[in-house]
C-alpha cells in the first residue's frame, strides 16, 4: 500500500476495518492529537505514524520517554512473539502483506549520553522566552532585559549559565549606575532570578546551554533514498525535569519559526513533531508560558511545521491549545471516576458524530491497538469519527539495546559535530579579565610575604596600604573572587548576538 500515494495511511476503519483511513500530507501540518490510556498502544501508532511520515519525504521529531522508540532505527523482526499477530493485523486491514525496515533516524540527548548532545547558547534562548521558562514577573523580566543589553553595549557573549551569572553580578554592582539610565535596577531581583536560575540549573539545564548549538539543519534532513530523517530524543530523564524538557521544547519550536520561510500549507510539512507526555509542558506552568506555546502552535503552521501532541487524556491539554488540534487519534480511555467520565464526556463530544455508533460508549471498550480517529478532509474539515485498527509498524517493537544504539550513533551523518564542547571567550571569561586588571599589582605580593611569615625591621619599609580603590575596581574586585578560571575564547559580535537572539522576538514583546 502506498503511504505517499493520498497521505499516510493510519490503518482500516469502517465495519469490516477494511476502509483506509489517512493523514493528508497537504493537512499533516496543522497539529494533532494521540491520547489515551496506558497500556492503549499511543507508542505504536505514535511510531508507525512517524515511520510512515519519514517514508514520504517528511522529517520528524519525537520525543522517546520510554527508550521505546529507539526501535525506530531496527527492521522488525520475523521472529518477534507478536508477528504472528502484526501479520494477521497488516491482513485485516488490507495491506496485504507486512515488510520490515528501519528508519533513518538520529538519536539526541541533552545529557549527551544516549545520543548527539543538544545545545542552544543562552543569546539564542533570549530574554523574553527565559523569562516565561522562569516565571519571572514584571520587574524581575525588566532586570534581565537590562542584563542582556548590557551585554549587548559591553560586547559581552552570553553562552552558557555561568555567563548569565556573571552577568547578573555585574548589574547588581552597578545597580546604581544603571538605575538612572533603565529605571530602577533592585538587587532583590537580580537574587530572585538567580535563584530561579539554581532551580533550572538542578534540572540540567547546564548541560543544554553551551556550544556548539545545534544547527537545524542537521534535524531537517532527506536521505539520499528521499526518506526524511526521524530524531529521536532520548527524554527518560528528562520526565523529572519538566522545566528543563519545556525549555527545550519551546526552544526549539522558536527556532524553527525564526528560521524557516513562510510556506502556508506546502504539499508536505517540512517537518512534524510528537511531544510525548505533553503534560509535563503544561503541568503547573504559568499561564504566560502557556499562552506562548499556543501562540506558537497556532502561527508555526504557516512556516510548514505540523505538532502533534501524546498524552494520556485530551483533559492533559489546555482547551485553548485543544481547538487548534485537527486530528484525532484516541485509544481507549478509562472511566472509573466522575471526573474521568467529565473528561470521557468531552473526549467523545471532540469527534464529529458518526450516526452508526456512540463515541461515548465506544471509547471506554477500545482494544489495544484499537482507536477513534478523526482527520482533517482535502478541505480542512474534521472527518466523521471512524472506529479503526491502526496498522503495525515496520520498525522493531521494542528498544534498541546498548551496543546496537551506540553503533546507529557512530554511523549517523552527523557523528563527532557535537560531541566536544566549545568554551568561548565570553562573559564570564571577559569580566574576570576585567576584574583581575582593577587589582593592583602589588596587592598580591604583600599578600604573599604575610602567608609567609616575612618580618620587617626597621630597615625595611612596611608595605604601603592599600589605596581607596574607585568604585569600578571594587566592583572588578568582587566579581574576581566570584569567578574561576576558564579557557581563552573567542568573541563575537554583537550584531551576531542580536540577529542569534530573535527568537520569536515580534511574538514575544507583547504579554
Amino acid at each position: 500500500m502506498d503511504d505517499a500515494q493520498d497521505g499516510i495511511f493510519i490503518g482500516g476503519g469502517g465495519p469490516d476495518h477494511t476502509t483506509p483511513q489517512r493523514l493528508l500530507l497537504r493537512m499533516a501540518n496543522r497539529h494533532g492529537l494521540i491520547a489515551g490510556a496506558t497500556g492503549t498502544g499511543k507508542t505504536v501508532t505514535l511510531q508507525t505514524m512517524a515511520q510512515s511520515l519519514s517514508d514520504a519525504g517528511v522529517p520528524v521529531f519525537l520525543a522517546d520517554v520510554k527508550g521505546d522508540l529507539s526501535g525506530l532505527a531496527a527492521p522488525g523482526d520475523a521472529g518477534h512473539k507478536l508477528h504472528e499477530r502484526l501479520i494477521a493485523r497488516a491482513d485485516q486491514i488490507g495491506m496485504n502483506g507486512l515488510s520490515y525496515t528501519a528508519a533513518p533516524t538520529v538519536f539526541w540527548d541533552l545529557a549527551g549520553r544516549e545520543g548527539h548532545p543538544l545545545r542552544a547558547t543562552v543569546s539564542e534562548m533570549g530574554p523574553l522566552l527565559l523569562a516565561r521558562l522562569l516565571a519571572l514577573n514584571d520587574v524581575q523580566e525588566g532586570v534581565l532585559n537590562v542584563v542582556f543589553r548590557i551585554a549587548d553595549e559591553d560586547g559581552l557573549l552570553l553562552v552558557d549559565l555561568k555567563d548569565l551569572r556573571a552577568m547578573l553580578v555585574e548589574v547588581a554592582e552597578r545597580a546604581a549606575e544603571l538605575s538612572v539610565k533603565w529605571g530602577h535596577v533592585s538587587k532583590a531581583s537580580v537574587g530572585a532570578i538567580q535563584r530561579r536560575l539554581l532551580s533550572l540549573e538542578n534540572q540540567g539545564a547546564a548541560n543544554f546551554f553551551g556550544e556548539p548549538a545545534v544547527a537545524l539543519s542537521d534535524m531537517i534532513r532527506t536521505g539520499t533514498d528521499g526518506r526524511g530523517q526521524i530524531n529521536v530524543l532520548a527524554a527518560r530523564s528528562l520526565m523529572g525535569q519538566p522545566k528543563l524538557y519545556a525549555a527545550f521544547l519551546l526552544w526549539l519550536l522558536s527556532e524553527l519559526f525564526e528560521e524557516l520561510p513562510e510556506v502556508g500549507d506546502p504539499d508536505k510539512p517540512s517537518l512534524v513533531f510528537f511531544f510525548d507526555e505533553a503534560h509535563l509542558l503544561f503541568d503547573r506552568a504559568p499561564r504566560a508560558l502557556v499562552d506562548k506555546v499556543e501562540q506558537v502552535a497556532r502561527l508555526i503552521r504557516s512556516k510548514g511545521v505540523g505538532v502533534w501532541f501524546v498524552s494520556q487524556n485530551p483533559s492533559d491539554i489546555p482547551d485553548d491549545i485543544l481547538g487548534q488540534l485537527g486530528g484525532r487519534v484516541m485509544h481507549a480511555l478509562r472511566a472509573y471516576t466522575p471526573r474521568d467520565r467529565r473528561a470521557l464526556r468531552a473526549a467523545a463530544d471532540s469527534f464529529r458524530e458518526n450516526p452508526e455508533f456512540d463515541a461515548m460508549k465506544v471509547i471506554p471498550q477500545l482494544g489495544v491497538g484499537e482507536a477513534l480517529v478523526s482527520m482533517l478532509d482535502r478541505k480542512g474539515a474534521p472527518g466523521v469519527a471512524q472506529q479503526v485498527l491502526i496498522r503495525p509498524p515496520s520498525s522493531r517493537l521494542g528498544p534498541l539495546n546498548d551496543a546496537e544504539r551506540r553503533a546507529v550513533i557512530a554511523a549517523s551523518p552527523i557523528a563527532g559535530r557535537y560531541e566536544t564542547t566549545v568554551d568561548r571567550h565570553s562573559a564570564y571569561e571577559a569580566l574576570a579579565a576585567r576584574a583581575a586588571e582593577a587589582v593592583e599589582p602589588e596587592a598580591p605580593a604583600q599578600s604573599r610575604g604575610h602567608s609567609a611569615g616575612r618580618r620587617y625591621s626597621a630597615n625595611t619599609p612596611a608595605p604601603r596600604p592599600v589605596p581607596e580603590r574607585k568604585r569600578a575596581a571594587r566592583r572588578g574586585d568582587d566579581i574576581a573572587t566570584a569567578f574561576a578560571k576558564s579557557a581563552m575564547r573567542s568573541m563575537g559580535s554583537s550584531l551576531g548576538r542580536r540577529v542569534a537572539r530573535g527568537i520569536l522576538g515580534s511574538l514575544f514583546k507583547g504579554r
